[in-house]
């Protein structure tokens, strides 16, 4: 049987199969995907093959159809073990909060590289908009102008209070949509806005850290009563940069790609070289500091962890 894998909880995943039940499914010995090594080879989002058992309740996993796409994120603390936050994706939003817990810019650009890189279209929300202050508010401003600027669609909703949720419908609407962010960021708060009845646990915010506790243990699909699909995964708390050649990491700055091939030297690093057009755009203030600094900080593997 053909389905699609809408649940992982690490050993076992829930498939939908094409006759519309769901089966309990799990892999039979060692399965690997070919030149991806990650802790989990199939992911939320998967097209696979799998066979019933004698009891017909659950299945065995066979074959993993070839991907659209992917996303894959690499643990911090773990450097070598990298993990696949979702397949076949239409685009990736991240939910960013300013507070409680705050979302760096440098946390931002690895995850707008990371979908650059993987070609998905990434989408900013800022969320918990009632908790804003006057100056909050001129700091989200400048946020959102930074990515406006170079492209990237953002928006400004309150999950707790419902506030400009029903604007995130049409850019949901009838795609399958990874949904992460910051543990704490609220994403379980708007998947109950966006779909009634789904109930899922919400947590507060550890009081010591300003960082938020998992609610979500697995990553999980969620169908949309106006179409579409959204993945919901745990939170995450550092995103680090997988598979990405140093020499190609300012192809995915959009505002970095108007520079290409127009320095000096044709192995400009964009660092100190005479004659780099990327530096002298950060000097002009055509490129923002702050993408130039994460640029720079991925470029040495230096670790974020906000």
């Amino acid at each position: 049987m053909r389905g699609l894998v809408t649940k992982s909880t690490g050993s076992w995943y829930q498939v939908l199969g094409d006759d519309g039940v769901s089966y309990d499914c799990r892999i039979k010995g060692k399965f690997r995907t070919k030149g991806i090594k990650t802790t989990n080879p199939i992911a939320v989002g998967d097209w696979v093959d799998f066979d019933l058992e004698e009891s017909e309740q659950t299945g065995i996993i066979t074959t993993l159809e070839p991907r659209k796409n992917y996303i894959i994120r690499r643990s911090v603390n773990l450097s070598k073990q990298t993990q696949i936050l979702g397949a076949n994706l239409d685009q990736a939003v991240l939910l960013v909060t300013l507070a409680s817990p705050p979302t760096s810019l440098g946390f931002i650009d690895r995850f707008l590289v990371t979908a650059e890189a993987y070609g998905i279209p990434a989408v900013l929300v800022f969320n918990k908009l009632d908790l804003f202050s006057d100056e909050g508010k001129e700091i989200l401003k400048e946020y959102k102008a930074i990515y406006e600027n170079i492209g990237y669609a953002c928006y400004e909703v309150s999950a707790l209070e419902g506030t400009h949720v029903d604007t995130l419908e049409h850019i949901l609407k009838d795609k399958v949509t990874l949904l992460s962010g910051h543990s704490g960021a609220g994403k379980s708060t708007l998947i109950n806005r966006i779909v009634p009845g789904t109930q899922l646990r919400t947590g507060q915010i550890s009081d010591w850290s300003d960082k938020g506790k998992h609610t979500t243990t697995f990553a999980e699909m969620i169908e949309l009563p106006f179409g579409g699909k959204l993945i919901d995964t745990p939170g995450i708390r550092e995103l680090g940069i997988v598979d990405i050649e140093k020499g190609e990491l300012s192809h995915f700055f959009p505002e970095m790609r108007l520079y290409l091939n127009k320095c000096k030297f044709n192995n400009c690093r964009h660092i100190n070289e005479p004659g780099c057009v990327v530096l002298e755009a950060v000097e002009q203030g055509t490129i923002e500091e702050s993408r130039y600094d994460s640029y720079l900080s991925m470029y040495n593997n230096e670790d974020n962890r906000n």
